[in-house]
């Protein structure tokens, strides 16, 4: 099942949580993943293509392209699974608001992440506007209210945009996971009901993209 997870922090939370992960393991720079840029050019050049193909022997239902498991495993490479990334998602988590609350966002999916499924909605160069590294982010109050003019842009559509938006999240969850009602709607507005919601209320925000 994958998982993504959104929510709000106080930036007092943050600054112990990344105080505790550099004690934890010496501070490294962003992982280069020395495929990321020639893989970026191909996804722009797919980008306005659909990767799927309607089944001819169920209805209503659509077929994963080559292109679509090689998209699928791109986002998967661009995740840090090192023991150090995964502690601090796992402290993450713990310091979250509960389930319900105007600074929690969670999406899940069965066999399909749901933000896999957003960026091939929105497309690489809406993607690389959204905070942090394919879905993963730690960021203190103020970085919020920079980000988030980027964020909107990348994620309040409307219109014949929104619309297809929607329908790409729905042929990502149909034909490479196994969740065809899984709430696209709710995938492009619950990360930007938290971002917005932090900053607000002056608190810092994560996301993290998990599978269980």
């Amino acid at each position: 099942m994958g998982a993504w997870v959104i929510g709000t922090l106080p930036d007092r939370r943050i600054g112990e949580l990344l105080r505790a992960a550099v004690r934890a393991s010496p501070p490294t720079p962003m992982p280069s993943y020395v495929h990321v840029p020639g893989e970026l050019d191909w996804w722009r050049s797919t980008a306005p293509e659909s990767l799927f193909s309607a089944s001819e022997s169920s209805p209503g239902s659509w077929v994963a392209g080559a292109d679509a498991y090689r998209l699928s495993a791109f986002f998967d490479g661009c995740q840090d699974h090192s023991d150090a990334v995964e502690a601090l998602g796992d402290a993450v988590m713990d310091a979250f608001p509960p389930q319900g609350e105007a600074g929690l966002f969670a999406a899940v999916a069965r066999k399909a992440g749901p933000f896999s499924a957003l960026a091939y909605a929105l497309g690489p160069d809406a993607v690389l506007r959204l905070p942090g590294w394919f879905g993963d982010f730690l960021l203190p109050a103020e970085e919020v209210r920079a980000r988030l003019p980027e964020a909107e842009e990348a994620l309040d559509l409307t219109g014949a945009r929104r619309r297809e938006a929607v329908e790409r999240i729905h042929r990502w969850m149909t034909a490479l996971g196994d969740d065809p009602d899984h709430d696209a709607e709710a995938l492009l507005d619950g990360p930007l009901r938290v971002l917005r919601h932090a900053a607000r209320t002056g608190q810092g925000a994560a996301g993290l993209v998990r599978w269980y």
